[in-house]
């Protein structure tokens, strides 16, 4: 997985650095309810915000990219967290934390969705080997994040805000003298494309799967913290171990579940055992020691589903795969835009267990939602490239079997 050129490495360790900003925040929700004195659903939307204008931008990253070229893409992604983190650590008041939020899901978007399509493209090996590499710096950047916000944190809240700010100027660094410069793709990708390639039923089902779990995984992610009710240091300790079981069975796990099991199976069993865990957060939201192992045991179900299932986004249809990675990104950030806010309302307005239940719901429609397109996207189940071929080389064995 390491012997990949120069450039994947690069992109791959400023991926780290991007995805520390995900669980960063996580540990000080609380106390910047506590010290703005807002609520936990207008603090959930720091979250919401963000996920929105990610969601909307994935529509303009493959005519943005098609344009500049992968590298200044990335850099102009950079540049923007940089501003709407380090402005979002000055704000007084949570609207002015949530508009520059909702700047940094502009600047994520532009650098997420072109860092999958380049690891993809450039690295050696299969698809699935490339997504593994990028799923592990998805789950080491989700692991360190929220100790570095519970330390930063601990301080004051304003400080991760400040901390991925800092760590974002480094990864443009590094992305400026390690990633060499790339040319302009032959064809300009126009803003149309992603809607379009939703007309595919298998990149449409896996898309709407993705929304729908992430509806639960953001409820896990915006609202435990509220009735677990620790301080930012304890929030970013259990969310460090979220993040380590999570990086752990995205590399390590998934790969031999698929090569046993096929891709389809264990994204289903993912989703079943994730549905699951938030049922018992459910039932037990007063325990905060459940709550604490179910956010950790979160992390291996959600590890499993999420390198899988963007290999499935790669090979669900003929399009593009910068395409396809944002068509699917609109999609499935649609429920991490959603997810947060409502979760602190009923949390709020009815009940602290009924945002878990309807966590637990909107997975387990996943799961019955993959279950029923098993046939749409047979073909993912390829052997030649779940066994480790090129893209080109599965399809001259598949050209050689017909």
């Amino acid at each position: 997985m390491l012997r990949q050129p120069r450039s994947v490495l690069a992109v791959a360790f400023a991926s780290i650095i991007a995805f520390m900003g995900i669980g960063l925040v996580d540990p000080i929700l609380k106390p910047i309810a506590d010290e703005l004195g807002a609520t936990p659903s207008e603090v959930s939307l720091l979250f919401t915000s963000y996920m929105a204008v990610m969601g909307l931008a994935m529509l303009l990253t493959g005519a943005v990219s098609s344009r500049l070229g992968a590298k200044k893409t990335l850099l102009l992604g950079l540049v923007i967290i940089i501003l709407g983190a380090g402005m979002a650590g000055t704000q007084d008041g949570v609207a002015g934390i949530i508009a520059w939020r909702a700047v940094w899901g502009l600047g994520n978007a532009l650098f997420v969705a072109t860092a999958l399509a380049t690891i993809v493209s450039s690295a050696r090996g299969s698809v699935g080997q490339a997504i593994v590499l990028y799923e592990a710096a998805l789950g080491v950047g989700i692991a360190i994040g929220p100790v570095v916000g519970g330390l930063l944190g601990h301080l004051s809240w304003r400080g991760p805000f400040f901390g991925v700010s800092g760590l974002m100027l480094i990864a443009a660094v590094a992305t400026i003298f390690l990633v060499p410069a790339t040319p302009k793709p032959p064809r300009a990708t126009s803003l149309a494309e992603p809607i379009l390639a939703l007309r595919h039923r298998g990149l449409l089902i896996t898309g709407l799967t993705a929304l729908l779990y992430n509806f639960g995984f953001f409820t896990l992610l915006a609202f435990t913290p509220f009735p677990l009710d620790l301080g930012a240091l304890e929030i970013g300790g259990i969310f460090f171990g979220w993040g380590v079981l999570l990086a752990i069975t995205s590399v390590w796990l998934a790969p031999r579940l698929q090569r046993r099991f096929g891709t389809l199976r264990p994204i289903t069993g993912a989703l079943l055992a994730f549905a699951l865990i938030l049922v018992v957060m459910a039932v037990f939201t007063d325990h905060k020691v459940v709550l604490a192992a179910g956010v950790i045991l979160a992390g291996a179900a959600l590890g499993i589903n999420n390198t899988l299932i963007t290999e499935t986004v790669m090979k669900a249809a003929p399009v593009e795969r910068g395409v396809a990675s944002a068509a699917y990104s609109f999609v499935r950030f649609a429920g991490g835009a959603v997810a947060p806010w409502l979760a602190g309302y009923l949390g709020e307005r009815v009940s602290v267990h009924l945002p878990f239940w309807v966590g637990a719901a909107s997975v387990l429609a996943a799961a019955l939602l993959i279950t029923a397109g098993r046939r749409t996207l047979a073909h993912v189940e390829d052997p030649a490239q779940a066994s480790g071929h090129t893209v080109a080389e599965a399809a001259e064995l598949t050209a050689a079997d017909s």
